[in-house]
């Protein structure tokens, strides 16, 4: 799910629930248990500025080193990117954001929306991070996996199951190939145990935090293994715990679908638009540049070509935050006029360095667990990320034979949820095939957490994470949890309803709880 500034929430309905990838996860013991951490608790974070043009002047960035394998700490490290605003008024301490996803990086987050979250400098230093196997921290790629897996779902998939299947085992392969020895302990429960190194190495006693959409999932993650850990927590478009992938995926394709049309109104309203004047004419082109790339994609300069999926991705990235609107615009425009995909790809979240680099070295994530280079990030690492946590946290595997009988419904069901990102939704699911087994620790562990009092945030028009969910967490979650209603559209209600940002401030400024059911009305209405 991706956020207040991208995400991704998948559901839908779907009997076929698949998922997958998680070989060897860490047990979920906490700190004062087991192999001896000290050396990573006991860090302490060297902050610097930013590196890049882009970067915003008094946007300070660090790194702190976690374990590769929490159960042997000693077999490997991992560097994961920080960044932060400090506190301008007396700070008591940080509170870390997560922008969502899975697989969206923090650090370029923080850097293009850090305006939204100012008001909280006035307490604390605002920090966020690269997850790990994400953005600058060890990023996780597929290579050609993701065509593999795409062409799988693809025209002609039904008349030859068998041909898919293998696409898909072919398609883990290369992921596994590409992305080097964090893909085994990427997911949720690693990155969880990762915040409580990064709350410790930030000086902090207790975990304040901020998440969005997976940012949400990430946090009740936390709740579980480190109850007495939590400070003053808020999930902002609460993600499910508890439905399966497949049928998460249906929701997202849908949701997506109504946040491109919302792009598509603003978008013809401006002269720059590439689509003309008319949303519904608008829709139709789209849906023909996805199907024309398809078909035909643009070479790059990098040696890798440039599909009508990869479009579909860049699309996917800039939905969820209004920011990237305009960019997203000049990055289709200069597709559609000049063939020019640089925008897009950066949109993609990857610098555009093909996979198997052009002078011979091992892919960014293969090199050691050292931070990469902005520029090595992997083209792909976004949804390479986004399958590979999300199927790392979920415990279903459909068989050979449940493909095999349900892709046909599958792909019917997907394309109907939504014509330009049914595809792409579905092949993330499907991706999980020819992986490990996730973990079901989220699935049977998340409940009844016993922490301080946490606010969930639900938005009754949001398209990517229903209310539903909001309820259904809050009830799992247990007494701990107090749900705001916020009666508004969109995905997540921080960015764009001033009552759930000023309630969302005065409780983690001031410790200021709302009433469990109380509510924000929409915007402009006064409530």
């Amino acid at each position: 799910m991706l956020s207040v500034h991208r995400r991704r929430a998948f559901a839908g309905t779907a009997t076929t629930t698949l998922a997958l990838l998680a070989a060897g996860l860490p047990s979920v013991a906490t700190a004062a248990e087991g192999p001896d951490l000290s050396r990573f608790y006991g860090q302490k974070i060297k902050w610097a500025a930013c590196e890049g043009e882009e970067m915003p002047k008094d946007l300070q960035c660090g790194k702190v080193t976690v374990p590769l394998d929490y159960a042997h700490p000693g077999d490997g490290t991992l560097d994961l990117a920080l960044a932060r605003y400090r506190a301008t008024g007396p700070s008591r301490g940080s509170v870390l954001l997560n922008f969502g996803g899975p697989g969206g990086a923090g650090v370029p987050q923080l850097a293009v929306g850090g305006k939204d979250f100012m008001s909280l400098t006035n307490r604390y230093d605002v920090v966020t991070f690269d997850p790990r196997g994400v953005g600058r921290s060890s990023p996780v790629s597929c290579g050609d996996g993701t065509s593999e897996a795409s062409d799988a779902t693809g025209d002609g998939a039904d008349d030859d199951p068998q041909a898919a299947l293998e696409q898909l085992r072919k398609a883990a392969d290369e992921c596994a190939r590409h992305s080097g020895p964090v893909l085994p302990h990427i997911g949720t429960v690693n990155a969880s145990r990762d915040m409580d190194v990064m709350r410790q190495s930030l000086g902090d006693k207790k975990l304040n935090y901020l998440g969005f959409s997976y940012g949400t999932r990430l946090g009740a993650v936390y709740a579980a293994q480190f109850p007495k850990k939590v400070g003053r927590m808020v999930l902002d478009g609460v993600d499910t715990l508890t439905e399966p992938l497949a049928e998460q995926g249906v929701v997202g394709a849908e949701g997506q679908q109504t946040a491109l049309e919302d792009f598509l109104t603003w978008c013809t309203k401006d002269v720059s638009c590439p689509f003309g004047k008319d949303p519904r004419s608008a829709r139709e082109q789209v849906v023909q540049l996805v199907d024309s790339l398809d078909q035909d994609p643009v070479p790059t300069d990098f040696g890798q070509d440039f599909t009508g999926q990869d479009v579909v991705g860049a699309i996917s990235q800039a939905l969820y935050s209004r920011q990237l609107w305009p960019t997203l615009e000049q990055g289709l425009s200069s597709l559609v006029q000049d063939g020019d995909t640089r925008g897009l790809m950066q949109l993609s979240g990857g610098a555009a360095l093909p996979q198997e680099r052009r002078d011979g070295h091992a892919s960014p994530a293969q090199q050691g667990g050292g931070l990469v280079d902005e520029q090595d990030v992997p083209l792909d690492n976004l949804p390479a990320a986004l399958m590979a946590i999300n199927c790392a946290d979920d415990p279903d595997r459909p068989t050979a034979d449940q493909i095999t009988r349900e892709l046909g419904r599958l792909r019917s069901q997907y394309e109907e949820a939504s014509e330009v990102f049914g595809r792409y939704r579905l092949t993330q699911v499907l991706m999980c095939y020819g992986r490990p087994k996730g973990t079901d620790f989220i699935r049977d562990e998340v409940r009844h957490v016993g922490t301080a009092k946490m606010v969930l945030v639900g938005t009754r028009g949001d398209p990517a994470t229903p209310y539903r969910w909001t309820q259904e967490t809050a009830e799992r979650l247990g007494s701990s949890a107090v749900v705001l209603d916020n009666k508004g559209e969109g995905h997540t209600g921080y960015a764009s309803s001033k009552c759930v940002h000023q309630k969302v401030d005065d409780f983690l400024l001031y410790g200021s709880v709302p009433d469990n059911g109380s509510s924000c009305g929409p915007e402009g209405s006064g409530g």
